[in-house]
């Protein structure tokens, strides 16, 4: 069997994983258009930050293509897929063939078209490169502004702020961090982040980045030379900075798949099994719209837990093992000062069906908010005391009726033993001891 993957992020590499616990001797071939080892994109803030050295990037050893006898083209892109011939095209013409593909090409920052985005000093923060670039400009700047407050932007401010870096948030929304928490939730996040030095602006948006006119001028390898100066918002107000970083959310990289019979519409459509509208190809990770386990839509949730384990079950599935993937979840976690935020599911429920039951203390910055439809839990958001996250997710995850304990999850006291009696209870639709061995 020839196996082809397309990208060497979580997707791909759980990917590669999963095909050689069952197929020693198929080959596989794995395309990356980056030049750097497998790494975690989830850690790039800690970098940006100084927290940890790049070498802490890799989330495998550098003789993992080796070990598990893969032949990897680094640094070149596939341009397209050709899928009635089984045949994808790189960047540099040469052309490779496949039984089996798996596209796990990811995601790339959105790049609002801003009038100045092309001036020199204005990132996106989704890949080692950035990074980089990011990491040598701070050498000569001051302050930055950060377009967006997503965990992109809010993640790329903490680290800057790390740095001795001025940096002032500005939101096109009422509130940070909108896609993941509702509003009274994130209050608790924007009064930290604020208090810690962190300036935001919120329910305004760019109008203009500006730059420098003078002659060019090369300091520590960085030219001024039409370089960022400075941002215009649309109330008129000018901020001086040096770097711009655009964090206004992700875009999936399915341009490959142009002109083929594969569905696209937000991502790459995929089925129960991961396989999209053409046999023999498949797609995983942020690239893929597969199904939402809460809702039952159709969508992206562009996480990395969520890629692992498509990469894994589309792995499977490559070697026919024909094993269904019950959906992704909408989960975000993230840290900042000291103050941590999990949310899951279903955070801004709309209707008359939901129930949402709140507990919050102000001044301790503790918040919790369960979202209930049919005595289920569809979503819930914790602020500083998340310590039960994993209890909340287990029983989101099984969809167990939690009637009988709706006053004592909310409680102080409420911890694992509280929901044994529902566990026990719980008649599981699928074999739980098969389940867990394709997931652990």
């Amino acid at each position: 069997m020839n196996y082809l993957i397309i990208g060497a992020s979580a997707a791909g590499i759980s990917c590669v994983e999963a095909i050689r616990s069952i197929d020693m001797e198929g080959k596989i071939t794995v395309v990356s258009d980056e030049n750097y080892p497998v790494y975690s994109r989830c850690m790039l803030s800690y970098y940006l930050a100084g927290i940890i050295p790049e070498g802490k990037l890799k989330y495998r050893e550098d003789d993992f293509y080796r070990k598990f006898n893969v032949n990897a083209i680094i640094g070149k892109k596939v341009d397209a897929v050709m899928s009635s011939d089984k045949k994808v095209k790189l960047s540099d013409g040469s052309v490779l063939t496949f039984d089996k593909l798996l596209i796990a090409t990811g995601s790339r920052s959105k790049m609002e078209k801003i009038p100045g985005i092309e001036k020199e000093g204005v990132f996106g923060l989704r890949n080692i490169d950035d990074a980089r670039k990011i990491e040598k400009r701070l050498q000569n700047s001051k302050a930055a502004v950060m377009l967006g407050g997503g965990l992109i932007g809010l993640r790329a401010a903490y680290a800057l702020h790390k740095r001795g870096i001025k940096v002032t948030v500005v939101v096109k929304s009422k509130h940070v961090l909108s896609q993941m928490l509702d509003e009274e939730g994130a209050k608790f996040i924007q009064d930290k982040i604020e208090k810690e030095g962190i300036k935001v602006l919120t329910g305004l948006a760019a109008k203009e980045i500006l730059g420098n006119k003078c002659s060019p001028r090369i300091h520590s390898g960085v030219s001024e030379a039409n370089s960022v100066s400075g941002v215009v918002l649309e109330n008129g107000e000018k901020i001086d900075c040096q770097i711009v970083i655009i964090g206004k959310g992700v875009q999936a990289n399915m341009e490959l798949v142009k002109n083929t019979e594969i569905k696209t519409e937000k991502g790459i459509v995929v089925n129960d099994y991961l396989r999209t509208t053409v046999s023999d190809i498949y797609a995983a990770g942020d690239v893929a719209q597969a199904n939402d386990l809460i809702t039952g839509e159709s969508t992206i949730n562009a996480l990395w837990p969520n890629a692992v384990i498509q990469g894994k079950i589309a792995g499977f599935n490559m070697v026919e093992k024909n094993i269904k993937y019950d959906g992704s979840i909408s989960m975000n976690s993230v840290e900042f000062f000291e103050l941590p935020t999990i949310s899951c599911g279903i955070t801004k429920p709309k209707g008359e069906e939901y129930e949402i039951l709140v507990r919050k203390n102000i001044a301790s910055s503790i918040y919790r908010k369960i979202i209930l439809k049919d005595n289920k839990i569809v979503g819930f958001v914790l602020v500083k005391d998340v310590d039960k996250s994993g209890i909340f997710g287990l029983l989101l995850k099984k969809k167990i009726n939690v009637s009988s304990i709706k006053e004592v999850m909310m409680g102080n006291n409420f911890d694992f033993a509280k929901i044994i009696p529902l566990i026990k209870q719980y008649k599981s639709e699928f074999a739980e001891k098969e389940y867990s061995e394709i997931l652990i």
